[in-house]
């Protein structure tokens, strides 16, 4: 194989060389750090169950007693019905910047960037907590404040310009890694999208790492399914790690994947 690969460099230059060799450093410290990231979630498992049930279904085994499959299908339920478009609004947070409109009184419209103590300082009503509420939900606020002492029926509009507080980190097989906004919602999908799509060494498999309530749970899905329609395509949270994988971390980590249902399902770490 390095034959072949010299043979096929001995007409470049130098400077396509050092770029072959810088593009291959690249993927290969992408491969340690996802291979670093499964290591650590891999040492949160007791064990890495092989048996199955009287039915056939997998068990999964994990810290703090067994988990069946039917839990798990509970759980993995109880987050689709709050991340599906249409169920949940956005809930504004730090540092993101809302637009206030009202009717007929510029003087109160503004922009303003939410504290990291999650308030906004706003003309007449002065320091108001906006953080962990909806547009919706602060608008009516508003103009609750704003009717009670000085305007009648005031007509309020917030609207979020800039989504900066809720975030995704994507790692391994793409083609760029980094951390992505959530704006509004973000399917894994969109988020493989956003980095440029999934490098030439990934196997399509995608892990997702999520702390729900506390609990550090996990699940794997394949792009390629998601693609043809077989498969769901699920909505990512704030705070959700997604590693794209390779052969080689399959490899590395077989016993880990096990553990992880396919499909969606998430398994406690």
């Amino acid at each position: 194989m390095v034959g072949i690969l010299l043979g096929g460099c001995a007409g470049s230059s130098p400077d396509s060389l050092n770029q072959g060799a810088a593009d291959s450093a690249s993927h290969e410290a992408r491969a340690v750090a996802s291979t670093d990231l499964l290591s650590a979630e891999a040492e949160r498992l007791d064990h890495f169950p092989s048996g199955r049930d009287a039915g056939g279904a997998s068990k999964i085994k994990n810290v703090g007693g067994p988990a069946t499959t039917d839990s798990l299908q509970a759980s993995a339920e109880a987050i689709a019905a709050v991340t599906t478009p249409g169920t949940s609004a956005y809930k504004i947070g730090p540092q993101d910047v809302i637009e206030i409109s009202v009717f007929k009184v510029p003087e109160l419209s503004k922009a303003a960037q939410v504290s990291e103590a999650g308030t906004v300082n706003l003309p007449l009503v002065g320091e108001v907590i906006v953080a962990g509420k909806t547009a919706r939900e602060f608008e009516q606020q508003l103009t609750q404040q704003l009717g009670a002492k000085y305007l009648q029926k005031p007509q309020v509009t917030v609207f979020v310009k800039e989504y900066n507080s809720q975030r995704i980190t994507v790692e391994g097989a793409v083609k760029r890694p980094g951390v992505l906004p959530i704006q509004g919602t973000m399917s894994l999908l969109q988020a493989v999208a956003m980095s440029q799509g999934l490098e030439e060494t990934s196997d399509d498999t995608v892990l997702v790492f999520r702390n729900a309530n506390g609990v550090r749970q996990a699940a794997r899905f394949d792009v390629s399914e998601i693609r043809t329609g077989s498969a769901d395509d699920p909505q990512l949270l704030a705070g959700d790690v997604v590693v794209a994988g390779t052969s080689s971390l399959k490899k590395n980590f077989n016993g880990f994947l096990k553990v992880l249902p396919v499909a969606g399902l998430f398994a406690l770490l």
